[in-house]
């Protein structure tokens, strides 16, 4: 999770730095193509081995998802500092909570409405509604966390009998296809330069999802959530050092109570015993 973490702090920078001159959708259309040159040697190999019963609609909807995720994420990152974009993605596992006992009928306990209270207020707190203006940047960031929270939602699912590089590989594979289209309907020149920035992204990006996935499958979320929270030290650090962004004290204190509250309903879920059933 620390190198993923690491990986994707990365691929910020590298979107911030190439701005607005393209749209949204044809920029995330142009860093998925790159993805679906380094999974084609796998192709072959995924045909001859088919997917497990279930797994096709779990990638196929997981693609959707994850697509309307990265188009607002790409329209967020090039409009607010990156600190910003990180403490706002922290909503996505606070919206998993709420996705797990709305959708899944997981309960929504006493620990998971405070988890959700706190999380709540350090949003407020990055925000700052009334005091700092909240842009169009913002309200996609907030958009792209939640749909990232219901592609993450599949690929806990798809973790359990599909391997990380299949997981990803599909990812590239469906969310390129649903790109497509939005790309065509503004198609812009492409600078060279741009290009080469964009498949950094797609290589760095790659690698961060293959990390993750790896780590999903080998760890407890008790492990691999609190890591997160380094993601917003290295954006802030990023943010200051590259682009003059200041250091924002209430962002990285927002943050903080986002991911404590959710590292925290994780760790005493986990650590708390399941009530055996009376026969």
């Amino acid at each position: 999770m620390v190198g993923s973490g690491l990986a994707f702090v990365g691929v910020n920078a590298t979107v911030r730095a190439l701005g607005t001159d393209l749209p949204a959708a044809q920029s995330a259309f142009i860093r998925y193509a790159f993805g679906v040159l380094f999974f084609l040697p796998m192709l072959p190999g995924l045909l001859r081995q088919g997917l497990p019963p279930g797994a096709l609609p779990l990638l196929a909807w997981r693609g959707v998802v994850h697509t309307a995720a990265v188009v607002f994420w790409f329209f967020a990152m090039a409009r607010i500092p990156l600190a910003h974009v990180t403490a706002i993605g922290y909503l996505s596992p606070v919206i998993l909570l709420l996705a797990g006992a709305l959708l899944l009928g997981e309960g929504l306990t006493w620990r998971r409405m405070l988890a959700v209270g706190f999380a709540l207020i350090g949003t407020l707190i990055v925000l700052r509604p009334g005091l700092e203006p909240v842009g169009i940047g913002h309200l996609g960031q907030m958009a792209a966390a939640t749909c990232f929270a219901g592609s993450y939602l599949y690929a806990k699912k798809l973790s359990g009998f599909v391997s990380a590089s299949v997981v990803v590989a599909m990812l590239t594979f469906t969310v390129t296809l649903g790109l497509l289209p939005l790309a065509l309907l503004d198609w812009r020149p492409v600078p060279g330069w741009h290009l080469a920035g964009l498949a950094l992204v797609a290589l760095l990006a790659t690698l961060g999802h293959y990390l993750m996935s790896r780590a999903f499958s080998v760890a407890p979320l008790t492990v691999t959530q609190p890591v997160t929270f380094l993601n917003l030290v290295w954006a802030a650090l990023m943010g200051s050092l590259f682009f003059q962004e200041p250091v924002d004290i209430w962002v990285i204190l927002g943050g903080g109570l986002i991911i404590g509250a959710i590292s925290w309903v994780t760790w005493r879920e986990r650590a708390t015993p399941a009530p055996t059933a009376e026969t």
